[in-house]
């Protein structure tokens, strides 16, 4: 058992959902019941109980605190009904009532079991604000590759517009048909929309992950896209940096070209790339030229070996990242990424 000395303060926030008893839905926060002996005889302190993170209704109506909290004597977190009855269980040592599996429905409770969200931040607050880097370059310059690298050894978190758009499209959620309509008509997906879902992923990663550095991939690709992040974001909101991965045509098309055969992208050919490349230089250099104009572009060039460039990235984003991400060993996808080991045949 942890000392309690040893104990990190409980900063979490957790929601809970869709119960088939409605009072049991609602937000829990870290409990203030005064250090208590619990069943087990552990001596229990601010904000846990049995060694374990704790949590009190945000209404403060249920008649027994903790409402939600871990239980030695049966190995299995608990939240109880208003009347502080058992409602919901789950057995399982896990350091924090488990988000991903199906709770069991206990003696007092009524099926179906809830869903359970941990924030990271109290969800009642406006959301911190997200620290955004934007990363563009031609097709094939290697935005993905880095973004993925960053995103896995460097804990950042890598975000695409175009995959943002296919999931709200996939779930059908509010703005899904707005979103078709404009697709089939070969139109540009409005800014309002596109920055939107940039806004709601990253708020809902910061809430539920803590994390809160984002690569956002391919944006903007233009100064009109620009121009939506301001009405979203506001102008009075800092411009965020720039990481231009710069290449010239010849490597970027002998790249896109080798890699056609791998990727099956209908848009993978020398026709398109050079349609792609001509928009690009039309469209995207401008907004490239306007961050460099405000000292907030950071050029790479792409064209050198893939471990000399994912260097100068991991150097950019430096100054954010956690230092345990920074010291963390090459996995081995990040290895097969760098051109370190062969991908499997």
């Amino acid at each position: 058992m942890v000392e309690i000395n040893e104990l990190k303060p409980n900063t979490f926030f957790i929601e809970v959902s869709g119960a088939g008893l409605p009072e049991v839905d609602g937000l829990f926060v870290p409990s203030t019941a005064p250090p208590a002996k619990s069943e087990s005889g552990t001596i229990s302190s601010l904000g846990y109980w049995n060694g374990k993170m704790a949590w009190d209704r945000a209404d403060g109506k249920s008649a027994r605190n903790p409402a939600l909290s871990y239980s030695n004597s049966y190995q299995s977190w608990r939240i109880c009904r208003l009347d502080g009855h058992l409602a919901y269980d789950m057995t399982c040592e896990d350091e924090l009532p488990p988000s991903d599996k199906e709770w069991h429905v206990y003696k007092k409770g009524v099926v179906p079991a809830p869903r359970i969200v941990i924030h990271h931040y109290d969800p009642r607050l406006p959301c911190p604000e997200p620290n955004v880097v934007f990363v563009l370059g031609g097709p094939g310059a290697g935005k993905g590759t880095m973004c993925e690298l960053a995103e896995s050894q460097l804990g950042w978190t890598h975000l695409s517009t175009g995959d943002l758009l296919r999931t709200e499209l996939e779930r059908g959620g509010e703005t899904a048909s707005t979103i078709e309509e404009f697709l089939a008509a070969g139109k540009l997906v409005p800014n309002v929309i596109t920055v939107s879902l940039l806004k709601n992923a990253m708020e809902n990663i910061t809430r539920t992950t803590g994390k809160n550095n984002f690569l956002l991939d391919g944006f903007p690709r233009s100064l009109d896209n620009l121009e939506g992040w301001y009405e979203i974001f506001g102008r009075e909101a800092e411009l965020p940096k720039m990481l231009y991965y710069e290449c010239p045509f010849t490597v970027l098309e002998k790249r896109v070209l080798g890699r056609a055969k791998f990727t099956g992208r209908v848009d993978d050919n020398a026709q398109s790339l050079k349609l792609r490349f001509d928009t690009f230089k039309s469209e995207t250099l401008p907004t490239i030229e306007y961050f460099k104009s405000k000292d907030k572009c950071v050029e790479i060039d792409t064209s050198q070996d893939r471990q000399a460039v994912y260097s100068l990235v991991q150097s950019s984003l430096a100054e954010y990242t956690d230092n345990d991400f920074a010291a963390k060993p090459l996995t081995e996808r990040a290895e097969m990424l760098l051109g370190l080991r062969p991908f499997p045949s």
